[in-house]
């Protein structure tokens, strides 16, 4: 019997999503020279010319995620590796599964091991996570979207994971959309002066505001903002701000919602929800690669 559930193909096309393999590359170099440095003292103990199988499983039902970055940090430390994956990315994986075979000199193998798996686990742990979270609102005209709330150096890789998980991004960073928080108001003045603000420097930006309270909503409303963060407001509250928006805006609901509660909140009518968890709280998903 197979382990592999392959996800529906609206919520995650591996082809089209795979990541830049030369930026790809580039992390796997940086995360190599902080692990090997100047060379592994315990796989040169190995015979230079001992090749070796080895096979990666999972003991734990999980998303799969971060295959790009386990290949590359095995060829940049040996092309003569091969990589031969049972499942691919955005795939869910029963505990026991097999992942993939890799062949290759063993001191490559053995040098590279941690730090492929460190992206492997961590990534699928973001991927699992939003995964979860997504099912919990399964049915429901709702988006669950991430946050700027990264493992710092892993951005765009967690942001992949929460794909593959089934979630949305937001931003993914300063640089690409503009969300105006409490104390961007205080500076500028005001929410209607913030938003002016924005309009002029940058027409044609995605374009948000966070508010605090239903005043602050219809103010936000009638200053014509087109996607509004509703910053940790009650269940009653939420409603009652889908109500008073009548679609004018979207409406984003954040703010210490859990996989308890994301359910309640989504069914409140708001359009998405952003969870920091997804990418802040991760456990890495236990995997393991054995010689064989």
């Amino acid at each position: 019997m197979s382990h592999v559930i392959s996800p529906s193909p609206d919520r995650f096309d591996p082809i089209r999503e795979r990541p830049d393999p030369d930026r790809v590359e580039v992390q796997a170099r940086a995360a190599l020279d902080e692990d090997v440095g100047e060379g592994d003292l315990t796989a040169a103990l190995l015979p230079q010319d001992c090749f070796a199988h080895a096979e990666l499983i999972t003991r734990e039902s999980a998303i799969l995620c971060g295959t790009p970055w386990f290949e590359a940090v095995f060829r940049v430390l040996d092309p003569r590796i091969r990589i031969q994956w049972d499942v691919k990315d955005g795939e869910q994986v029963a505990p026991g599964a097999r992942l993939c075979q890799l062949e290759g000199p063993a001191r490559a193998l053995l040098t590279g091991e941690r730090t492929a798996l460190n992206y492997l686990q961590t990534l699928s742990g973001t991927a699992t996570l939003t995964h979860r979270y997504v099912e919990a609102v399964a049915g429901l005209d709702v988006q669950i979207l991430d946050t700027r709330k990264t493992i710092p150096g892993l951005r765009w890789p967690q942001k992949y994971a929460v794909r593959c998980g089934g979630g949305h991004n937001h931003r993914l960073g300063l640089f690409d959309a503009i969300l105006i928080k409490e104390n961007h108001i205080l500076a500028a003045g005001s929410i209607p002066a913030a938003l002016a603000a924005a309009r002029t420097l940058y027409p044609g930006v995605p374009l948000e505001i966070e508010v605090e309270s239903l005043d602050e909503l219809r103010i936000a409303l009638d200053a014509g903002a087109p996607r509004i963060l509703l910053d940790n407001f009650g269940l009653a509250e939420l409603r009652r701000a889908v109500a008073i928006t009548a679609r004018r805006a979207q409406l984003e609901a954040s703010g210490g919602i859990s996989l308890k509660t994301v359910r309640a909140v989504a069914e409140t009518g708001v359009d998405q929800i952003s969870v920091g968890a997804l990418t802040k709280d991760v456990r890495a998903v236990d995997l393991s690669m054995r010689l064989v």
